[in-house]
């Protein structure tokens, strides 16, 4: 196989996987691609915090978020509040109260995995697929860390290439925990 280990950072992997279980969890392939995007953009936002390179928001952001986040519905994925609305073309998540457009995410996936997106894409499914929605549901985060790539701790990992293994995710695929 020409694909079985890609070297890519964790955001990506993060929003492709996301967006894999949410197919898989029943939204349409657009809808699953702006949740995917918008899972990673939370973990990032939350991990940037906890490693200090990025400031807590302002609390009048903060305000402003959250009156406009108590009209909007949440979509719980990997363990992530995601707010989406519902337009004409279909759920989309939000960023900074704005939808995610799905062209975007496609544009930014193919970016980064370049020709490994359809492997990638191809192992990822067939481990979504593996289990039931459910099951996915529930597992879907300690499956992805299980698989995703190993990169240096705190601040030194941020933004850090790490080895991305389709033969792991595959086994996974095989092996009902």
């Amino acid at each position: 196989m020409p694909y079985d280990e890609v070297m890519i950072n964790r955001a990506p992997v993060l929003t492709l996987w996301a967006a894999i279980v949410a197919e898989r969890l029943g939204f349409t392939h657009d809808e699953a691609m702006t949740l995917g995007r918008a899972v990673a953009g939370l973990n990032a936002y939350s991990k940037g915090l906890a490693i200090g390179i990025f400031k807590p928001t302002p609390i009048e952001v903060h305000r402003k978020r959250a009156e406009t986040l108590n009209e909007t519905l949440h979509v719980e994925l990997l363990h992530r509040a995601v707010p989406v609305i519902q337009t004409p073309e279909g759920l989309r998540a939000l960023s900074k109260e704005k939808p995610i457009t799905p062209a975007s995410v496609e544009k930014y996936l193919l970016g980064k995995f370049k020709d490994a997106l359809e492997p990638v894409s191809a192992a990822m499914t067939e481990l979504a697929n593996s289990r039931d929605p459910e099951e996915i549901a529930s597992e879907a985060y300690r499956l992805y860390e299980q698989f995703r790539p190993d990169i240096p701790a705190g601040a030194a990992g941020w933004g850090a290439a790490g080895t991305l293994n389709l033969t792991h995710i595959r086994r996974l695929a095989h092996r009902k925990q």
